[in-house]
């Protein structure tokens, strides 16, 4: 989706970069090392003796399920292959070695367990929460063909004059909220080319430029953490909370706004404080220009209507009855109708974080349907563990992943293993809030995560502009994410003590 976005260019030499950072002819005796283990440690677990698991009641399909498993988190850590790559492969294996659609003479039933079905492992890619991502992608392509991203900014950067702090303030504030709604990679590279002209302005030696390119990847990530829409970790968060065979919630656009949204505006403004402290600037003011100008025909008229419409459905979703995820085809099937969106423009859907996403909630699926996450969680006392050490480590151990794996991979590894480990503790986790303070504190610390140039896309943007050095990233990284995590999962807990959710 990103071709239609001012800074495409950006987008495209950080997708090359990585792309040869990974793929380079240098690396690949050690991907080649990296590729070697992975298949190592699947093959062991695919084929080892059931009782080394010590796992109640494991099937030989339950078994190559946790193979999948591991090879799905090592090919993510290792980046061997894109993520979306890895979760296309997750599909695959699931369908050929435990569906009931699989190859014949490695899916016999009566030696091999129950079988997943190939339907339910194929529905993952039309998962609700698909449509969900399909609609704010429309709406965001929607809104740069039409040119209301850069009108948009400009109208909203206005009032925060020439100040130099305060023009900072107008970067966090707006890159923040477009992040709600639009990819988190798109908004930074957009951002990052208004941002040009600023640069120019700035002195070379002076701070300012180091706290203007971080403001970006800072508001881009807090942002994110704002809406369901804003980050895969929420969106997956919110369909294991809103599952209806599971935690059942029904937990709406418009009360996760509600709660996290104020919570973003209290970051972002710390995220200033802190930046024009350490960063402090020697030029006072600076004049912003914003190029691009906003089509003034029918079509641009339909988008505005449509987004607000969409927006204040998305909002009053509890008091209209219509779900989130059918408020998401909406702009769509109005975009389609009316001609705003051609054939051309659905190729520019970022098809890559689909499938990664649904390789995940098809992993998912093949934990709980399979009854391995069933028998792993009666063989693990987790009713004895304390709720306190299960919400910090699940929070470090995303956290931690978050800063060197892509968040979604992270959500779409723990999510579903703690969705039913939660669920199996009962009123145990009621001290902290429940299941929600778990699931949506795994979604914060996946967006807190970004210490490191490779944490995030924005973080990696704001790098390849030259004027940041790691040290400086890793210092604001630090003290926002550890900032960001200890106010959200504060914030949860007294909703979850509450019983606000």
């Amino acid at each position: 989706m990103f071709h239609s976005f001012h800074g495409f260019h950006l987008v495209e030499a950080l997708h090359n970069a990585g792309h040869e950072r990974r793929f380079h002819p240098s690396k690949n005796t050690k991907r080649i090392i990296e590729l070697a283990i992975v298949l190592l440690v699947t093959l062991f677990l695919w084929n080892a003796p059931i009782t080394m698991f010590g796992i109640q009641g494991l099937t030989i399909v339950q078994q190559r399920i946790i193979a999948i498993f591991a090879f799905a988190t090592l090919m993510w850590i290792f980046e061997v292959v894109p993520s979306w790559a890895t979760s296309v492969s997750i599909i695959g294996l699931l369908l050929l070695f435990t569906s009931d659609s699989g190859i014949k003479f490695m899916v016999n039933p009566d030696k091999v367990g129950s079988l997943l079905s190939y339907k339910s492992i194929m529905a993952t890619f039309a998962d609700p929460v698909i449509m969900l991502f399909i609609g704010g992608f429309i709406l965001a392509i929607a809104a740069t063909k039409t040119g209301l991203d850069a009108q948009a900014a400009r109208v909203l950067l206005k009032p925060f004059g020439t100040k130099s702090e305060n023009v900072l303030l107008g970067f966090l504030l707006i890159t923040g909220l477009f992040s709600m709604f639009v990819s988190n990679t798109a908004t930074a590279a957009m951002m990052l080319t208004f941002l040009t002209p600023v640069f120019k302005q700035l002195p070379e030696g002076g701070k300012g430029r180091i706290a203007m390119a971080l403001s970006i990847p800072v508001a881009a990530n807090l942002g994110g953490i704002g809406t369901p829409i804003g980050t895969p970790p929420n969106t997956i968060a919110l369909k294991y909370l809103n599952d209806p065979e599971g935690l059942n919630l029904g937990l709406g656009f418009g009360e996760w706004m509600m709660f996290m949204f104020p919570l973003v505006i209290v970051l972002l403004l710390i995220g200033w404080f802190l930046l024009k402290t350490l960063f402090p600037f020697t030029q006072k003011t600076v004049e912003l220009k914003i190029e691009g100008e906003m089509k003034k025909d029918s079509k641009t008229y339909i988008v505005i209507v449509t987004f607000f419409v969409t927006v204040a459905l998305w909002l009053l979703d509890t008091v209209t009855g219509i779900n989130s995820y059918t408020v998401a085809l909406i702009p769509f099937v109005v975009f389609s109708l009316t001609g705003v969106i051609t054939r051309r423009d659905l190729e520019e859907i970022n098809w890559a974080v689909i499938w990664m996403v649904a390789g995940g909630f098809a992993l998912g699926y093949a934990l709980n349907a399979s009854g391995l996450a069933a028998n792993a969680v009666e063989s693990i006392p987790f009713g004895e563990f304390s709720p306190i050490l299960i919400l910090v480590l699940s929070g470090l151990i995303c956290y931690g992943l978050s800063n060197f794996i892509s968040n979604s991979a992270t959500a779409a590894l723990l999510m579903p293993i703690l969705a039913f480990v939660c669920g199996a503790m009962g009123d145990t986790l009621a001290p902290i809030g429940g299941t929600p303070t778990v699931l949506i504190g795994v979604a914060i610390a996946a967006s807190s995560a970004m210490v490191l140039p490779i944490s995030t896309p924005p973080n990696a943007l704001a790098y390849a502009t030259n004027l940041v050095e790691q040290k400086d990233m890793s210092k604001i990284g630090l003290i926002i994410g550890i900032i960001s995590m200890a106010l959200g999962y504060g914030l949860l807990y007294i909703i979850g003590t509450m019983h606000i959710i």
